[in-house]
């Protein structure tokens, strides 16, 4: 199944964004989709006012607040990005039903491969979608994904109001902690 499925993106420059990372991660960092900013950019997390780099930081996983044209240097760390869905668009809330669920089981796929430490889904809105878990809260899951364990995390964007940078970083250094100091198997 393609990760690079669906309608069309709302713009004509606005291609779907590669994913970071491979097997051996120590964290992989789920987003719901890219904005069309990150798309156009070639970076994930690309958005002014996107609060996912700072909050990286302020949890301890990076040693420096990066720039979304740095994400690259995540992969040393052993932490990697991709997307529920591959398709750009405005806003999250433009994603099919079809999709979201197209969408996780490409992504179920996919971790399987690479194997991760924990995986890690940012936005448990999306989540509760796109993998049929309507009372799903943040923090650890009781279920795995793709025989990895999976935290669901706040989604950073700046349309979310509910939560401050501060209470992202904690959310997001939780996930960090529960990898430990090197990937297990388990």
């Amino acid at each position: 199944m393609s990760r690079h499925a669906g309608p069309a993106p709302h713009s004509a420059s606005a291609k779907p964004l590669a994913d970071l990372g491979g097997p051996g991660l120590r964290l992989l960092l789920c987003g719901i989709n890219p904005s069309l900013r990150s798309a156009e950019a070639g970076h994930h997390f690309a958005r002014p006012g996107n609060r996912f780099w700072p909050a990286l930081h302020l949890a301890g996983i990076t040693p420096r607040r990066l720039a979304p044209a740095e994400q690259h240097e995540l992969l040393p760390l052993g932490v990697g990005i991709t997307n529920v869905c591959a398709r750009p668009t405005r806003r999250a809330d433009e994603l099919t039903p079809g999709e979201l669920l197209a969408g996780a089981l490409a992504l179920e796929a996919l971790v399987a491969g690479w194997r991760p430490g924990v995986v890690a889904i940012v936005g448990v809105t999306a989540y509760r979608a796109a993998f049929t878990r309507p009372r799903a809260v943040l923090g650890e899951q009781a279920e795995r994904l793709g025989g990895r364990p999976l935290w669901v995390l706040p989604n950073p964007s700046g349309l979310n109001a509910h939560h401050r940078v501060e209470d992202l970083a904690g959310w997001y250094g939780a996930a960090w902690a529960a990898v430990g100091p090197a990937v297990r198997d388990v």
